[in-house]
């Protein structure tokens, strides 16, 4: 169908790749949430210093400063999620090459699994303290 469209040929994703990958971020994102939690940290820093050299104004940089911040804290903790999703493809080609295409979506099931049963047993633990 995309071929009939376009007259050049198309590099796509299988989407088993991507479902793959998608799972294996994910595990990685809940399993390592202490250090999702430090990227989420500096990239909100690394933003607010950013957008501090924008402004010339000290007034006008106090006056529009927790509505930025708050932006700020939104864009960093949706780029976080890049990090995890480098680390899923690799995590989705190790299985894959390693034990097939066949269960390349089967241990990412198992993972999510594993480190979502893992994040709330640590919260848990954390909260009982």
């Amino acid at each position: 169908m995309l071929t009939d469209l376009f007259p050049f040929q198309l590099f796509i994703v299988p989407p088993t790749a991507i479902a793959g990958t998608s799972l294996w971020a994910l595990a990685l994102y809940l399993g390592f949430s202490p250090a999702t939690d430090w990227v989420i940290h500096q990239l909100t820093r690394w933003f607010n210093f950013a957008e501090r050299t924008l402004y010339l104004s000290q007034e006008e940089f106090e006056r529009t400063r927790s509505a930025r911040e708050s932006q700020n804290a939104f864009y960093a903790s949706f780029f976080s999620i890049f990090p995890f999703l480098a680390l899923g493809i690799l995590c989705h080609l190790g299985v894959e090459l390693t034990l097939g295409s066949g269960w390349a979506i089967s241990t990412g099931i198992l993972a999510c699994m594993g480190c979502g049963i893992y994040d709330l047993g640590r919260r848990d633990g954390r909260s009982s303290e």
